[in-house]
């Protein structure tokens, strides 16, 4: 069976044609999901999906490629936590109300959600109340749904926070943006902690998803290191939620 690593080379690698460089991390792909020719096509799809179109609270990953889909959120007034890089300073709550029309191109931006988000922590997360729509970038997706990012595992851990606390679920819609190179043809076996979405949308499609397999929920403890705990503000918070710090 093909390992999720070599799944990545290869994908980077087709990557390299269609990716648009990062300001930070130019195209190496270990350190930022990036943003690719056609990402706004992939959204004008995304955008038409009833999920998106219902969602009051949803949760959006930081990738490159959702710039696009958090500008227009902002636009919709769409409310959405976003996680900082790597999580290493927890969580970004971004109120469209407080952005003014002008400056939603910007606010889009993780510089620009740094100047108009605000820290929210797990337990703030808790009282808004649960997500009712999810959006990730990828390295790669399956054509049964299995999602794989960078490499560190960031996604999970955050997936794995939210079902701690209620907060997404085996029902939650989680939908991937990604280029069309990214999707693998495949069918993978998905890990103990692979998050599975049940939508694709591309430049050119949308991918519908026949889940086949459960979603982990929680987090998996025993495969943490403690640098890992220390080093995630919000996994440490977890901890004193659930009375194990």
């Amino acid at each position: 069976m093909t390992s999720s690593k070599e799944i990545r080379a290869k994908i980077w690698t087709r990557l390299h044609d269609v990716a648009k460089p990062d300001t930070r991390f130019h195209l190496n792909f270990a350190e930022v999901i990036p943003d690719f020719k056609g990402s706004d096509a992939a959204t004008d799809q995304l955008v038409t999906d009833p999920a998106y179109q219902n969602s009051r609270f949803a949760f959006i990953t930081p990738d490159n490629c959702l710039a696009d889909l958090r500008r227009r959120m902002i636009e919709a007034g769409k409310p959405f936590v976003m996680s900082t890089y790597g999580i290493y300073r927890g969580f970004l709550f971004l109120d469209p109300a407080k952005v003014p029309p002008e400056a939603a191109l910007y606010a889009s931006w993780l510089d620009g959600m740094e100047h108009f988000g605000e820290p929210i922590t797990l337990a703030d997360i808790s009282r808004r109340g649960r997500f009712d729509y999810m959006v990730t970038g990828a390295s790669a997706v399956s054509s049964n749904g299995v999602r794989f990012g960078k490499g560190h595992g960031f996604f999970d851990l955050e997936w794995g926070m939210f079902t701690s606390l209620g907060l997404a679920d085996e029902q939650t819609p989680v939908h991937a943006v990604v280029h069309d190179v990214q999707v693998v043809e495949e069918q993978l076996q998905p890990s103990e902690t692979d998050i599975l979405v049940d939508k694709i949308f591309t430049p050119s499609s949308t991918h519908v998803i026949q889940r086949r397999a459960k979603r982990p929920s929680g987090v998996k403890w025993p495969l943490l290191t403690p640098k890992q705990i220390d080093d995630t503000p919000p996994l440490q918070e977890l901890r004193r939620l659930q009375g194990l710090a």
